[in-house]
């Protein structure tokens, strides 16, 4: 008697073969496998069963991962080795574009993963999105990426690890070996190799020749042990967004094997040398080089400055609150409503949601650090006034990039002045 495949490739006897076809959901494979079943065979006892079971559901899936990726090889993706890839059943094929090539290694999880026109995944080694969304001409090395928002020409080398709450505008890079959580990259920033920088937002810089940079080996400390659990109120703030986004402020360097006590604040233009650990403010246009410190005190004593981390917590929800309005009212206004600009809306419509969760995880971490002490956390307005700037969509659409180098410079103060004003009218200033 003939059999089909599944039965054939694992060895069962024929009277096996009746009881897979029960388990099997109504499906092409179903069709095909019950074309050979001779009737009154008997049923499989339990050990059988679950093997049938198993065994029927992994031909399944198999089935149904050939069949997305033939759809991508249909609509334009470069899979380079199909037998090193693998999507589960929640990514939408569509979300996939044209253009798209995915190495060997590459693995796509989660409905919300987009892949946009160009882009790379796994270049370097085996890489996985989980609900990642890169943009296009975007690369992503080796590593992981979950719940990241990459723009176009991003990329982020070998053995990777980006996590929730990550976005990086155009052209911003890491080396290998880089972790980054809740944190911002602004346009053409730039990480060496082994960095974890988690809670921060940085910008500064003019182009991808003129960017600002953190060295290799630099670590942005974003826990500290005070209090009676510790606390991450410890966001840091690397240039600023109310001048950061018109690309016309002095770069910044943050010297490698080097590391910030979060939080902080650094200027444009400044150098912090390598081989210290920052713990102080750094104003704009200076060059930095702190000595290490003998400490020894009482460790339960109070270490605190609530009011400083207060001011410094509520500055950067607004330098957040800003730059999501500047996506909202200006990048994404700027969109034309083709269908070939659709990745380009899809993108910046997931980095703009983004902030959104980046906002929510600085303001409940703040009130963490609030409530252990007694204080109350200050009415947070989040006003966001008009934007003054003449934005419309045309068609064909100017690159971001282009466009802000395109303003003159009564539109960039304009600007800046909008979004500093977004700044200062987020929080109603309470003091400690």
């Amino acid at each position: 008697m003939l059999r089909c495949y599944v039965c054939s490739a694992k060895g069962f006897p024929a009277w096996a073969h009746r009881e897979s076809i029960r388990l099997l959901r109504p499906t092409k494979l179903r069709t095909d496998h019950a074309r050979h079943v001779a009737p009154g065979l008997r049923a499989a006892n339990g050990i059988v069963r679950s093997a049938i079971e198993s065994s029927i559901l992994e031909a399944d899936l198999r089935g149904n991962l050939e069949a997305k990726l033939d759809m991508l090889e249909a609509q334009g993706v470069t899979i380079v080795d199909r037998r090193q890839t693998y999507l589960d059943e929640a990514v939408d094929v569509s979300r996939i574009c044209r253009g798209a090539i995915l190495y060997p290694g590459t693995r796509l999880i989660g409905a919300r993963t987009f892949v946009g026109p160009g882009a790379k995944v796994g270049t370097e080694g085996p890489a996985v999105l989980e609900n990642a969304i890169i943009g296009e001409n975007a690369e992503v090395a080796s590593g992981y990426l979950k719940e990241a928002v990459l723009l176009r020409n991003a990329r982020v080398g070998s053995s990777a690890h980006i996590r929730v709450g990550t976005l990086m505008e155009e052209e911003a890079s890491t080396a290998h070996a880089v972790g980054l959580k809740h944190t911002v990259l602004m346009s053409f920033v730039t990480m060496g190799s082994l960095i974890n920088f988690c809670d921060g937002l940085i910008a500064g810089g003019k182009s991808r020749r003129e960017h600002t940079e953190v060295g290799s080996g630099f670590i942005h400390f974003n826990f500290t042990p005070r209090g009676q659990s510790g606390d991450k109120a410890t966001p840091s703030l690397i240039g600023d967004v109310a001048h950061g986004v018109f690309l016309r402020q002095r770069r910044i360097f943050l010297g490698g094997l080097s590391g910030i006590v979060g939080p902080q604040k650094v200027g444009f233009g400044s150098c912090t040398v390598a081989g210290q650990v920052l713990r102080r403010e750094v104003p704009s246009n200076r060059l930095v080089g702190d000595v290490p410190r003998k400490v020894d005190k009482d460790f339960y004593a109070s270490l605190d400055a609530p009011s400083r981390i207060l001011r410094l917590n509520l500055e950067y929800i607004g330098h957040l609150t800003a730059l999501q309005a500047w996506y909202r009212a200006v990048r994404l206004a700027r969109i034309p409503s083709g269908p070939e600009y659709e990745h380009t809306r899809i993108v910046t419509q997931a980095a703009s949601e983004l902030l959104s969760v980046c906002i929510d995880e600085r303001v409940e971490r703040l009130q963490q650090f609030l409530e252990e002490r007694g204080i109350r956390i200050p009415t947070l307005l989040f006003v966001n006034p008009p934007c003054p700037l003449k934005v419309e969509s045309s068609s064909p659409y100017l690159d971001h990039i282009e466009w802000v180098k395109g303003l003159s410079d009564v539109d960039v103060r304009i600007g800046a002045s909008w979004l500093q004003s977004i700044v200062e009218s987020s929080y109603a200033r309470e003091t400690v």
